[in-house]
């Protein structure tokens, strides 16, 4: 049985994927889907964040001992979670059959007006200070999403429970800020399958950090015409969808 090890971005949690780990399982009948929480955010929310990535990945790692998840794994992580996945290729390569990287930014490959998009800046600083739940997840809805999902004051509602329950501590959104600000991506890709998936309408880091990252690994691209940075949101059954049809991933 292959295992997915699901990793949200910059203080997202679990909670957060929505209907997207049942439309995954939905084409990959049998598969196990697993979604875990970085230090700080979701079930951890009382935690610490790291402020490096490598740290943050021990973390995850320790997470699925602690399960009795025995590797391989198979990541699919979006934003600051695929730079998670990206070490955890790079460091511990046997553990893994397989990554997908979704909407992610490497220093080393992209400038930081690319990786962190100037205009989201105002938005960001307004989530970090914002007092008023329900607003800063309506402000996250705009900022993530380029389509928003029909029900959008169901989603706002949940992801305001969300908060609510399990809030993530302005210092602790900064130390996984810095953590993705530090982290160098190695020059060599990883000795595992990447497939990088990129939304074109990503308002809060530009596709072409995506497109070049593709290009640099010569790893597998594909591209969403009109979804934001929350591909996962905008289109699962997309990214469901991509996942199955990549050769590298179907069952062994």
């Amino acid at each position: 049985m292959e295992t997915w090890v699901l990793l949200r971005g910059l203080t997202r949690e679990s909670a957060h994927w929505g209907r997207f780990p049942e439309q995954l399982r939905g084409r990959l009948p049998g598969a196990r889907v697993l979604t875990i929480d970085i230090p700080g955010n979701g079930r951890l929310w009382q935690v610490q964040s790291p402020d490096r990535i490598e740290a943050t990945t021990e973390s995850c790692r320790q997470q699925l001992r602690a399960l009795g998840v025995e590797p391989p794994y198979r990541l699919l992580a979006m934003s600051l979670g695929a730079m998670i996945a990206v070490d955890w290729a790079d460091r511990h390569p046997a553990e893994l059959d397989g990554c997908v990287l979704i909407n992610t930014s490497l220093r080393g490959f992209s400038p930081w007006y690319r990786r962190l998009r100037p205009a989201s800046y105002g938005t960001l600083l307004s989530l970090l200070l914002g007092a008023d739940p329900a607003r800063r997840e309506q402000q996250i809805l705009q900022l993530t999403s380029s389509h928003p999902p029909a029900a959008m004051t169901e989603a706002i509602d949940a992801w305001t429970a969300i908060r609510k329950a399990r809030p993530v501590s302005g210092a602790n959104a900064l130390r996984q800020l810095l953590a993705a600000m530090r982290y160098r991506a190695p020059a060599r890709a990883p000795a595992v399958p990447l497939l990088v998936l990129v939304s074109r309408r990503d308002a809060l880091v530009d596709a072409r950090c995506s497109l070049r990252l593709a290009h640099e690994w010569k790893a597998s691209l594909e591209e969403h015409p009109s979804a934001g940075h929350d591909l996962p949101l905008d289109d699962g059954c997309w990214v469901a969808e991509q996942v199955a049809a990549h050769a590298f991933f179907s069952r062994q």
